[in-house]
């Protein structure tokens, strides 16, 4: 099955899916044999949601084992887990964090008030503050090479974005209930599914973005969606499953990255 079949596949799912019915539980899936670890994921998030530079929607865990030559690698994509049992919005004071429509947990902007209680509460390090105002980068004079590139600032007012706006700004975000496209110093924010794509028919944009099939997405109710049949081939893992938040992003198949010297064995019967 090709990338372009499987996005479709996917994608006929999410049409006919109503995001506010009460059964819909939308889960994904993320194939670590089919995942190469080339990092479209993590950029396509970063573009499609405005985020500003050290903040990752999108992640990644890297461990490396051994001496050269004998390395493992190993390559692990992370996101807001979406947990059933999600600490971060039931240790929140302000219900800012919440359930919203397809099970997905969702960020309040306008009632956070930067308690950080839920980056206490999660425990997979996904929730981030913003102690700055947003993008401080595009409003630098300071030129890679003086007198031979464009500062940052003059880059962004070609652009002709909002002066809160990266120079590379996605309208995307503008729409939805909650939504706030760049948001602002002192709210904390978090993957969520790209709910303003999943509203619109689409898949979250780290799905689309991937070229080897390596996520999958879907309802976890729909015993014919795609996930349930990736789900029903492999047993997945999660990520501390001994937290018991019951994560809804699954890993299947892990990459087995090792070697051994080549031979056929000894005989057993030998003196």
């Amino acid at each position: 099955m090709t990338s372009e079949t499987l996005d479709s596949q996917m994608i006929a799912e999410l049409e006919e899916t109503d995001l506010q019915d009460e059964g819909v539980d939308l889960s994904m899936v993320i194939d670590l044999q089919r995942c190469t670890g080339c990092g479209a994921c993590n950029i396509g998030c970063a573009q499609e949601n405005n985020l500003q530079e050290g903040q990752a929607y999108s992640s990644r865990i890297i461990e490396t084992e051994g001496e050269f030559p004998n390395v493992n690698y190993e390559y692990t994509p992370t996101l807001c887990n979406q947990c059933d049992d999600a600490p971060c919005a039931t240790g929140c004071p302000t219900s800012a964090l919440y359930k919203g429509d397809g099970n997905i947990t969702m960020h309040d902007h306008e009632k956070c008030i930067g308690c950080k209680a839920c980056m206490m509460n999660c425990p997979y390090d996904e929730i981030t503050l913003n102690k700055e105002d947003p993008h401080p980068h595009w409003e630098s004079n300071e030129a890679v090479i003086e007198n031979g590139t464009a500062t940052p600032k003059q880059v962004k007012e070609q652009a002709d974005v909002d002066e809160d706006a990266p120079a590379y700004y996605n309208p995307n975000r503008e729409v939805g209930e909650h939504e706030h496209p760049t948001r602002y110093k002192g709210v904390v924010e978090k993957c969520n599914f790209c709910v303003h794509r999943l509203n619109e028919g689409e898949l979250p944009r780290c799905v689309e973005e991937c070229p080897c099939e390596a996520r999958i997405f879907g309802d976890l109710n729909d015993p014919d969606s795609k996930v349930n049949e990736v789900l029903g081939k492999y047993n997945p893992d999660v990520l501390k499953e001994g937290e018991g938040t019951k994560p809804k992003v699954k890993y299947v198949r892990d990459y087995n990255g090792g070697s051994y010297e080549r031979g056929t064995g000894e005989p057993g019967l030998s003196d």
